[in-house]
């Protein structure tokens, strides 16, 4: 079955960075696009990135705009989501997803942002 793997959360400073990473199996990822998705605490499932299936295209929410990167390497069948001037209203469980709903997505990995 479908398995999406999340890794590179953390605690960090506002201003600080992160990157996350997304190890999927068990399905045709270059075929994909593919989604980051996060939930604050107490908050529904927000639409952060996507990526189209050759890399071609992206697209971020107006949150995260010019301060998150997504990318990929379909080669190693792996997401990444780079992370620059973190916000306090960016602690989230951040999930990597094969749709905007998130509704196929991994475990998470937490991140906290805060000083």
């Amino acid at each position: 079955g479908v398995q999406l793997v999340e890794s590179g959360g953390g605690l960090v400073q506002p201003g600080g960075s992160l990157r996350l990473s997304c190890v999927a199996s068990g399905f045709s990822f270059s075929y994909y696009d593919m989604y980051w998705v996060r939930q604050a605490p107490g908050k529904g499932l927000e639409w952060v990135s996507r990526i189209s299936n050759g890399a071609y295209r992206t697209y971020y929410a107006d949150s995260v705009k010019g301060r998150f990167t997504i990318s990929r390497d379909n080669a190693k069948n792996t997401l990444y989501l780079q992370m620059n001037s973190l916000k306090t209203e960016d602690t989230a469980v951040y999930y990597c997803a094969k749709d905007q709903a998130g509704t196929t997505r991994g475990q998470g990995t937490q991140v906290t942002v805060s000083s």
